[in-house]
């Protein structure tokens, strides 16, 4: 990995958030500018980019780095699940244990992870990262939901598979593996369309990202004990972990590049939605998820250096 390259992206994407902030800050983007942006880039962009990455030639070899990246990120998810649940079980403010544990494991892999992981490494970067995208919407859907439900909800399984296999972003990669397995081509007016829409995924979810940084108030902000756990776990320990499983697995290359890049993304802003629609006080996701933000500035390249040291 070329840290120089990878430090230069990092810094083009926060100044694409700062022009967010901007934009924000003198009244151009309003909440339901934002939240009707975060809709077109998770139903509309993200599976248009997810398509057109697996628009390659069949290769035995690409499968079987996508599986073993599949084995990982899975059971990567797992030792997160359980390691959070270890360090913030005994948090006695529920609020605040749902929000650093749930910060904790889910990242913000769709709004940073895919645009760095297109800026680094083109489509093939994106095919990569396709797997630790759906992994974390079938764990976020299924375990990230339990964590903000109320203690009386009883959703069905029914409820949730549906939730998981009708999000767009799922149906996208059965779609692109389709197309990649039986090396479909498509018409070229629908290639052309999705390659204008996959365009405006780094851009447009930069601005997103500065937008919600810029409501952040930094009057009485304070770090609590759990949450500066919580951003060390998130920034730092589990793209570490990710680093050993992939290495024991045998993963190498892009895939694993790729692999380290999306685990190592910070907080991801779904605490605050999650927060929010379960009635909880979202100051503590808000801390956190701002706070990972503008580490990860620092953190994604440290955990590269790293990466470079042990492999």
């Amino acid at each position: 990995m070329n840290l120089s390259l990878l430090f230069g992206q990092i810094i083009l994407m926060f100044a694409l958030m700062l022009v967010g902030m901007l934009a924000n800050h003198i009244q151009f983007m309003h909440e339901q500018t934002a939240n009707d942006l975060t809709n077109v880039l998770l139903y509309i962009v993200s599976p248009c980019l997810i398509i057109k990455s697996f628009e390659k030639p069949y290769s035995a070899s690409r499968i079987h780095a996508f599986l073993i990246l599949a084995v990982g990120i899975f059971i990567v998810y797992l030792i997160q699940i359980v390691v959070s649940k270890l360090f913030f079980h005994k948090i006695s403010d529920h609020n605040l244990r749902r929000i650093v544990e749930y910060g904790s494991i889910y990242s913000n892999a769709g709004f940073i992870g895919i645009p760095l992981a297109s800026s680094l490494f083109g489509s093939t970067g994106v095919f990569y990262a396709v797997v630790p995208l759906a992994m974390f919407n079938i764990f976020n859907w299924t375990h990230g939901v339990k964590l903000f439900a109320a203690p009386d909800s009883d959703q069905s399984l029914q409820k949730k598979l549906k939730t998981i296999f009708l999000n767009p972003n799922i149906i996208a990669l059965v779609v692109g593996l389709c197309l990649f397995l039986f090396s479909i081509q498509l018409p070229a007016l629908v290639n052309q369309m999705i390659d204008y829409i996959s365009a405006i995924n780094t851009p447009v979810s930069m601005l997103v990202i500065g937008n919600s940084l810029a409501n952040i108030s930094l009057k009485g902000f304070k770090l609590q004990r759990p949450v500066l756990v919580s951003l060390g776990l998130r920034n730092l320990v589990y793209p570490l972990v990710t680093i050993v499983v992939m290495q024991f697995l045998g993963l190498t290359g892009v895939p694993l590049s790729t692999a380290i890049l999306m685990m190592a993304c910070p907080v991801g802003g779904m605490v605050v939605l999650f927060t929010l629609q379960a009635h909880g006080k979202q100051d503590p996701a808000l801390a956190l998820m701002g706070t990972s933000t503008l580490l990860s500035l620092v953190t994604i390249p440290a955990v590269f250096l790293i990466s470079n040291w042990l492999l």
